[in-house]
């Protein structure tokens, strides 16, 4: 599914962004899903690539994450703005910043709900399933077309 156009993406570092992608992942992981927010917020955000998807008002409407080990997090699309493309774009900005840095693989963690979603972007699912912050995931490495 491709973004609504009235939507914007916007590639940014920790510090220039940082407010807008809280917001998302406080409203997705921490509210909704009631991840501890020590756990959420963590260290590793100012070492990470960011992309943030705003609506027409400049209001967060997605964010996402990829770390120097090629690992693509902390996905999350607010209740409202879910099923209008908005995760595909975050998924795949995040893809295209990973071939331009060459790295050698991209991998992440996936909600085990959320797997479908990954699989249809390339992903495939390795391993057992592990318990993280309480939810269940299971480790999906990017095949590369």
């Amino acid at each position: 599914m491709k973004m609504d156009a009235s939507f914007k993406l916007t590639h940014c570092s920790w510090q220039d962004g940082s407010e807008m992608l809280t917001a998302v992942r406080r409203t997705v992981f921490i509210e909704e899903q009631h991840v501890p927010e020590a756990l959420e917020l963590d260290d590793s955000d100012s070492l990470c690539y960011h992309v943030l998807v705003t609506d027409t008002d400049n209001k967060p409407a997605g964010a996402g994450r990829i770390g120097p080990d090629g690992r693509i997090g902390r996905m999350a699309v607010l209740k409202e703005y879910r099923g209008q493309g908005v995760g595909s774009a975050l998924l795949a900005a995040l893809l295209d910043y990973a071939r331009q840095e060459q790295y050698a693989g991209v991998y992440l963690h996936a909600q085990l709900d959320a797997i479908p979603f990954y699989e249809k972007h390339g992903f495939m699912a390795n391993g057992e399933t592990f318990m993280d912050a309480g939810i269940p995931h299971r480790t999906m490495f990017y095949k590369k077309p």
